[in-house]
């Protein structure tokens, strides 16, 4: 998703908001997919931890090497639908016929990474919980600095429009991708072999049972997406704005909705590995005080950022790009409107995950 912001401010700044709008068609496939990938991941990773805590450390290498491999084929499956479908798919969930070919020039470099860029974030959230963020969070930054130079050189100076943009993500994933698997050499709590990759469905189902909660937030924010896209698309061709208008300003206001969403999911998933290990070794004192300092953090976060959006909506719209006085004067009010509660789903958000770590996956699945 990262990738996704990144795209947006450079493509909204040098294409306009018809290219804010063809990559907010985009969004909600590439959302699935990180649902997909949390899934496995933060799956595996709270079976680490609350494994590691119990000193059960033995079939900690099957679950990493299962989630891996099922994180990937469902991208390969992802891909081949999105590929599939075509247009037809892109039109479905918002496209417009101003922004279609610009949708279409996006996505379809965008899903070739797709597989890799899932097992990637997989493995992202299986080393913090080996006790590594740092590592996961060097691999992170390195693809999305790649992506932010890539982003306006290939924009601006090698002309190639949104398809440049698209390239700069793949690059990139892919070089995230290297990162973390040469971290595979060096882990700490498995060693990776062939055997960790066979099938093994006792405990696929386990990490699946705990990652469901990660995957339904997902979900959600896709089905949320693409019924307004749908829906401002619909309503907007009958009003002043136009259809691309509201559909463009709302992309960019769940960008930021994304932004503030993925701080409050780091802060409880870098707690991730601690609150797990602690919980499986029995220590309930200190799982109940780090669940104290997510929510306050989470809170002040939220607090901090729902009164910079209230007082200065017109400069985070800029940041994506601003054509004309009709999108600005949208895009103000939605995201005033949009992200005046969202304190609320970030605490319900690292609670859920909270639950994820210690293993009650079946009361963080209902929340999510």
């Amino acid at each position: 998703c990262l990738y996704n912001i990144v795209d947006q401010i450079f493509v909204g700044n040098g294409i306009g908001y018809l290219g804010n709008a063809a990559t907010g068609v985009i969004f909600p496939i590439t959302v699935i997919g990180w649902g997909i990938s949390l899934l496995f991941g933060d799956g595996a990773a709270a079976h680490l931890s609350v494994s590691s805590g119990k000193n059960e450390t033995q079939d900690i290498h099957s679950g990493v090497g299962n989630s891996m491999l099922c994180s990937f084929l469902c991208g390969v499956v992802l891909v081949a639908i999105s590929y599939l479908l075509g247009d037809n798919l892109l039109l479905l969930i918002g496209a417009t016929e101003a922004n279609l070919s610009l949708a279409h020039d996006y996505g379809f470099i965008i899903y070739f990474m797709m597989p890799i860029a899932l097992a990637q974030n997989t493995l992202a959230s299986i080393i913090r919980a080996d006790g590594s963020p740092r590592y996961a969070m060097c691999a992170m930054l390195v693809g999305a600095i790649i992506n932010i130079i890539g982003d306006p050189l290939a924009i601006f100076v090698l002309n190639l429009g949104i398809k440049g943009a698209a390239y700069a993500t793949i690059l990139g994933q892919f070089v995230s991708f290297i990162i973390c698997v040469l971290y595979l050499r060096k882990s700490k709590t498995f060693k990776i072999s062939f055997k960790s990759f066979l099938p093994n469905t006792l405990i696929l189902k386990r990490i699946i049972t705990l990652g469901a909660s990660s995957f339904l937030t997902q979900l959600s924010i896709v089905i949320i997406t693409i019924i307004n896209n749908i829906l401002l698309v619909k309503y907007g061709a009958a009003s002043v704005y136009g259809a691309d208008i509201p559909l463009a300003a709302f992309v960019v206001i769940m960008k930021l909705f994304q932004i503030v969403l993925n701080v409050a999911i780091g802060i409880a998933a870098g707690a991730q590995p601690i609150v797990g290990y602690n919980y499986g070794a029995g220590n309930y004192s200190r799982v109940q005080q780090l669940l104290k300092l997510i929510i306050k953090w989470t809170v002040i976060v939220c607090v901090i950022c729902t009164i910079l959006f209230e007082t200065f909506p017109l400069l985070f719209i800029k940041m994506f790009g601003a054509d004309g006085e009709l999108y600005t004067q949208f895009a103000v009010l939605c995201l005033r409107i949009y992200l005046s509660l969202i304190i609320f789903t970030c605490v319900q958000k690292v609670c859920a995950i909270f639950l994820q770590s210690i293993g009650h996956a079946k009361t963080a699945a209902p929340l999510s």
